[in-house]
């Protein structure tokens, strides 16, 4: 494997840290103090065209390679995970299903808008009694005529406050179980599509979390995602992209992690020295940045293979379950070397360690990655 980045991935870098440490990481504090969304950065983000890096030009974005992505989302996540969570979902769940799955005529009415940032998109999977269970949809999916009316509720859906455009799945025929999962492309200002909670969160507060109930929301035929019954195979190759792009999210934590524990090391002073001369602290700091290389590592990997279009189950499974538990050891350690000042909001570790936790859970919490994991593994060996 060439562990060299190439010229233009590191330029998709460079510009998505500038951005990131000039425009994102000043306002982090506030958005996550004041759940506020981002609007302007995402504007922003729009016009450096990372809301849609891995898509083709002719479609509105980047046209960048799945490497370039997860390297602009790990500088943007460093500064403020809430908008680098915003970024993800946009790119592995709103657009990369309908680059992968659409038709041309759908990717230019749905994906170049997406890609763009003209729109923002949101997935609606989860919900409330299908989380890990995913396969168990309850929304129904009727089809009347030339459109399908969709009914049921779907649960702590990021983005779906500010989404224009939502990828749904519900069933087209319950009798078959998960193969009667069908995947659909709705506007979310039709009649019916309404948001009826907004979450109140540990972190990432800067990014909305809702409910959304579907009251007979009418969906155009055309609207229909891929082929009717194989909703779950579109569903589990976009997770394959949204947990690269979640073990990218928990790098960025974690590397802040690192940085603000380094900074205070050398800045905070005891028995006469800066804690950064004790043996403790360094091996703590040592254990750090081993983690996260590890953990970079893996997604780069990950995100090589992904980019070469290849299934990456297992991959995927790996970077997300190594990266997000990474993520929060490295948090944890970021309090504990920061002392009483780690646990006070006027400190960054507090943050990030509340930011942290939901990364071991969504898009598939540590114990379904270990159960995809073991699932290969034991199909295919090593």
């Amino acid at each position: 494997m060439d562990f060299e980045f190439t010229e233009e991935q590191l330029a998709v870098r460079d510009m998505a840290r500038d951005f990131a440490q000039k425009k994102v990481k000043p306002l982090a504090a506030e958005l996550d103090r004041e759940a506020k969304y981002p609007k302007n950065l995402v504007r922003e983000m729009a016009e450096l065209k990372l809301l849609g890096v891995s898509v083709p030009e002719e479609y509105g974005g980047a046209g960048m390679d799945m490497v370039s992505y997860i390297l602009a989302l790990q500088e943007v996540s460093q500064a403020c995970a809430s908008t680098g969570v915003i970024m993800s979902v946009n790119n592995s769940l709103a657009c990369e299903p309908i680059k992968s799955f659409a038709s041309d005529a759908q990717k230019k009415k749905f994906l170049t808008p997406l890609a763009s940032g003209e729109k923002i998109g949101c997935y609606c999977l989860t919900e409330p009694e299908a989380g890990s269970d995913a396969a168990n949809q309850k929304t129904i999916a009727v089809k009347k005529g030339a459109a399908y009316f969709l009914t049921g509720t779907k649960q702590f859906i990021t983005n779906g406050y500010e989404a224009d455009l939502a990828i749904v799945y519900a069933l087209t025929d319950p009798a078959k179980g998960k193969k009667g999962i069908s995947a659909f492309i709705v506007d979310a200002k039709t009649p019916g599509f309404k948001v009826s909670k907004k979450e109140r969160k540990l972190g990432i507060r800067g990014s909305s979390c809702v409910q959304i109930s579907l009251d007979n929301v009418e969906v155009p035929a055309e609207n229909l995602l891929h082929i009717e019954g194989e909703g779950l195979k579109v569903a589990l190759s976009t997770l394959e992209v949204g947990r690269i792009g979640i073990a990218a999210q928990a790098n960025g934590i974690s590397a802040a992690a690192l940085e603000c524990s380094l900074e205070y090391t050398k800045e905070r002073h005891q028995f006469g020295k800066a804690i950064a001369d004790f043996q403790a602290i360094q091996f703590m700091l040592a254990d750090m940045a081993v983690r996260l290389d590890a953990a970079q590592l893996l997604t780069y990997k990950a995100a090589h293979l992904k980019g070469q279009g290849k299934r990456t189950a297992l991959e995927s499974s790996q970077a997300k379950l190594f990266a997000s538990e990474a993520c929060m050891k490295n948090a944890w350690t970021a309090v504990q070397v920061h002392g009483g000042y780690g646990y006070v909001e006027d400190y960054i570790p507090e943050r990030l360690f509340r930011d942290a936790k939901i990364t071991e859970i969504y898009e598939g919490t540590s114990e379904i990655q270990r159960l995809v994991i073991a699932q290969n593994i034991l199909s295919a060996g090593i």
